[in-house]
């Protein structure tokens, strides 16, 4: 659990400085759609209280701040990703924090809303993640996860393939010159979706209602939470 930690640590400082750039331009651009359904289905509004772990440099919580959502508190492994998200939103200096989604150093019942862009793949324990979501939860509060996932369709899924193991992490490597990080991306996906139900992780978590929606042909999933 601990090498994961580091490993994911080591990446997303690696990376950081290009982050924002690569994810715009490997997604042509859809990840913007992709936040702002997400935040949309998760019904945050003005009074929300947010979480948004492994907020990296923040462009979910930038959404939910675009949104109306004003109280909103960053969590993230990467402390060079964390400071790139206070360098682009003077909203968050104050508010973003150096820290691990399995250890949350919250009260309980201190949040409305926990969201999470392509993270949970990141987190050494879901479980444990998942638990601790639940803890700092308000009653009625919820969990918005973004992730991406195999399409169910054949031809989708053997494109969307191709260009994750062979084109993606070409790019990659050419703009950000980690190898590893454009590597380890891919890999993720398919062990994530190989083995990781969110639905039952956050039932199991104890989680009383969990909705799932699909975007893009089905390459990206919206899971939402209710406690």
């Amino acid at each position: 659990m601990s090498e994961k930690k580091k490993q994911v640590k080591r990446i997303f400082d690696s990376i950081a400085y290009r982050y924002d750039f690569l994810n715009h331009l490997l997604s042509f651009g859809t990840d913007y759609y992709w936040r702002r359904k997400a935040i949309k289905y998760s019904g945050m509004n003005e009074n929300s209280i947010l979480l948004d772990v492994a907020c990296g440099t923040g462009d979910f919580a930038i959404t939910a701040h675009n949104a109306g959502v004003k109280n909103i508190y960053g969590a993230d492994l990467s402390y060079k990703m964390l400071k790139l998200f206070n360098s682009k939103a003077e909203w968050i200096k104050g508010c973003s924090v150096e820290m691990v989604a399995e250890f949350l150093p919250f009260k309980d019942s201190s949040f409305t809303n926990i969201t999470v862009a392509f993270g949970v793949r990141n987190f050494y324990d879901i479980p444990k993640a998942f638990s601790s979501f639940r803890s700092v939860l308000k009653p009625n509060g919820k969990v918005t996860i973004l992730e991406f996932r195999l399409p169910k369709n054949i031809f989708f899924k053997v494109l969307y393939k191709f260009y994750f193991t062979r084109i993606l992490p070409l790019i990659g490597n050419l703009i950000s010159r980690d190898k590893e990080a454009y590597i380890y991306l891919p890999e993720s996906v398919h062990e994530f979706d190989e083995k990781i139900n969110l639905k039952e992780l956050l039932e199991q978590a104890d989680f009383s209602k969990v909705d799932t929606k699909s975007l893009t042909f089905g390459i990206v999933q919206v899971v939402i939470a209710t406690k």
